[in-house]
């Protein structure tokens, strides 16, 4: 059964599956340029990621801005994005994962998508994955790639509110994940994608 199929009440429509985007990262081992703004292909990095969330099927698509958030917003295309700022983005991941959540609070969201924006080797296909192992608003399931967790992982709504708890420095939601690995559906990956992140100055050549 597909993800478009699935559904928390016997008439009730297909579920509404988020992509929360976090794009917040000062890239403090790139010479404090922001990810967000890495050129890939001619645009912002950003970009790019809000384009495989949405064509993997997730809407609507958070976007959590930090380092440089001004300028990111000045120069990078992210209509009909929901764009929210972490002021406290140097905290670490945590904080931008519960800014993204608390913006997702109180709409009709069955789940949150996360991505990193500093991922391009993950496209629509991985992220598509991952969204059909939605069954429910308390769905726990993360892109794997040869059998190690990574991302993106899908959060159902009835979960946000522990992980927003517990989500601390560069932890993001790695409590909550610890506490409920019983519960998590991984979603083999190595396929379709590659899992790597883009920190240091080698790994730009991976953007030509």
């Amino acid at each position: 059964m597909s993800a478009n199929t699935h559904s928390d009440g016997p008439h009730s429509d297909p579920p509404v599956i988020a992509g929360l985007l976090l794009a917040a990262g000062g890239g403090r081992r790139l010479g404090g340029r922001p990810k967000a703004l890495l050129p890939y292909r001619g645009r912002p990095l950003v970009e790019n990621a809000v384009r495989v969330l949405r064509e993997a099927g997730c809407g609507p698509v958070h976007v959590v801005l930090g380092a440089s958030a001004a300028e990111v917003r000045e120069r990078a295309d992210l209509s009909g994005c929901v764009v929210v700022d972490n002021p406290d983005w140097a905290e670490g991941m945590g904080s931008s994962l519960r800014v993204g959540l608390a913006s997702l609070a109180g709409t009709d969201a069955g789940a949150a998508l996360v991505s990193l924006v500093d991922q391009p080797g993950i496209g629509p296909a991985a992220v598509a994955r991952v969204r059909e192992a939605y069954r429910s608003r308390a769905s726990l399931a993360a892109a794997a790639y040869g059998g190690e967790r990574g991302h993106p992982v899908l959060f159902g709504a009835d979960r946000w509110a522990d992980i927003a708890a517990t989500a601390t420095g560069d932890k993001g939601a790695r409590v909550h994940l610890a506490r409920h690995a019983g519960e998590l559906i991984l979603v083999e990956c190595s396929d379709v994608a590659e899992a790597f992140d883009i920190d240091t100055p080698p790994d730009l050549a991976r953007l030509a």
